[in-house]
């Protein structure tokens, strides 16, 4: 049985077939013929962000002709709300100049665009470097924002001794760059991701009644079953039933390490679907899934490079790994509480109060107003499955 519950279909991935995808599926299957079976994160790592992958051909959120919707999509009211985010970790540091978010799985940019336009009290300090593997989306990245040299974001430092360190030059922002990767700087700031642990490669374990399993990929894209290595990185997940699969996070700790060598001083904060190990194995097989043209699949084999391929976040595992990169203890918090704590409610108000002043006008600023209430309902929303509002946030402080 695949990962997701469903037998793998080889031959799905041959109907209504994209070029994509073919050299999506020539390139798993060339390296499974050299080098044997595959770990599930290295499929995943092709299948979404190699050649022909998914991300890589430019897919991924967006209101048209995208496979899925993100907070920031939904309208300008989440960026706003991130600045407001933005500003309350740039007071806790102190104010500095200058002043770095790093924002990870930037996709389009828009969200750091609905930021900007929100007008954060930091901006002169600012220095807001867009992190996106994808070049189709780091290409739309210039359509909307003012693309600069990473390096002056990253510089722009004068000497005024030739004896002194250099020193960054103050108050130049906001300064917007682009990186297919964390830089290396040790940076006073924030490492923002929305919606980007749940996409960072993951293996798949069963367990048997004795021991862990790893679900491997063979030459066929069908599941193949080996001893897994260093199960003791399983250890939440106790009393799984036979034939339980849950997720191995290969890629959330490489991630969070990148982000604490980034951070000199800050946080990392992080929103996604979330579950703690008990829940995710009450629900195996039924945390993975994928997504294609805003539905829901489960067959993450059938058409590899064509479908978003996700799972949900096993919180303990994220605890575990921002510890061993060295960072702080994690604040978390749901998404709605969280937006709460930054005035949704006050933004909502404000916007019906220009709505009442200026409908008679009709303009974009009154329209926008009117639409703060319908985006805070669909961004707070903690009723509906898989809502928005019931996302994980977690804050994780660099240590002092």
């Amino acid at each position: 049985m695949a990962a997701g519950g469903m037998p793998p279909d080889p031959g799905a991935a041959a109907t209504g077939a994209s070029a994509g995808m073919h050299e999506c599926v020539e390139r798993i299957r060339g390296e499974i013929a050299r080098f044997g079976s595959i770990g599930f994160d290295r499929y995943m790592e092709l299948a979404l962000y190699g050649p022909g992958g998914f991300f890589a051909s430019g897919r991924g959120a967006g209101q048209r002709g995208r496979d899925f919707v993100t907070s920031p999509e939904i309208g300008p009211l989440f960026g706003s709300l991130v600045a407001r985010a933005i500003d309350r970790e740039w007071r806790t540091l102190g104010e500095p100049d200058p002043f770095a978010v790093i924002e990870c799985g930037a996709g389009s940019g828009r969200l750091a665009r609905d930021v900007l336009r929100a007008g954060p009290d930091c901006a002169p300090a600012l220095r807001y470097l867009l992190v996106e593997v994808s070049a189709a989306r780091r290409a739309e990245q210039h359509e909307l924002l003012p693309i600069e040299p990473a390096d002056e974001v990253l510089g722009a430092f004068v000497r005024s001794d030739p004896e002194d360190a250099a020193s960054p030059v103050e108050r130049l922002g906001p300064i917007v760059g682009q990186l297919d990767e964390i830089p290396a700087h040790r940076l006073d700031g924030v490492v923002f991701a929305n919606e980007l642990l749940d996409n960072l490669p993951f293996a798949i374990a069963e367990w048997d009644g004795h021991r862990w399993l790893e679900v491997r990929v063979g030459a066929g894209l069908e599941p193949v079953l080996v001893p897994l290595e260093h199960a003791a990185v399983l250890a939440e997940f106790v009393h799984a039933p036979p034939g339980t699969r849950v997720p191995v996070p290969r890629g959330l700790g490489p991630w969070f390490e990148a982000a604490a060598r980034a951070l000199r001083r800050g946080a990392v904060i992080a929103i996604d679907y979330a579950a703690p190990a008990a829940e995710i194995v009450s629900r195996s097989p039924g945390w993975l899934r994928t997504y294609r043209d805003y539905r829901r699949g489960h067959n993450p084999f059938a058409v590899p490079g064509e479908t978003d391929i996700t799972a949900d976040v096993v919180i303990e595992q994220v605890a575990a790994a921002a510890r061993r990169a060295g960072l702080g203890p994690a604040t978390i918090t749901t998404q709605a509480a969280w937006l709460r704590s930054l005035g949704i409610d006050d933004l909502v108000a404000e916007g019906r109060r220009i709505w009442s002043e200026r409908a008679h006008l009709g303009d974009l600023i009154a329209i926008e107003a009117r639409s703060r209430a319908t985006q805070a309902a669909q961004l707070s929303d903690t009723t509906t499955p898989g809502s928005l509002g019931n996302f994980t946030v977690w804050r994780v402080p660099t240590r002092d």
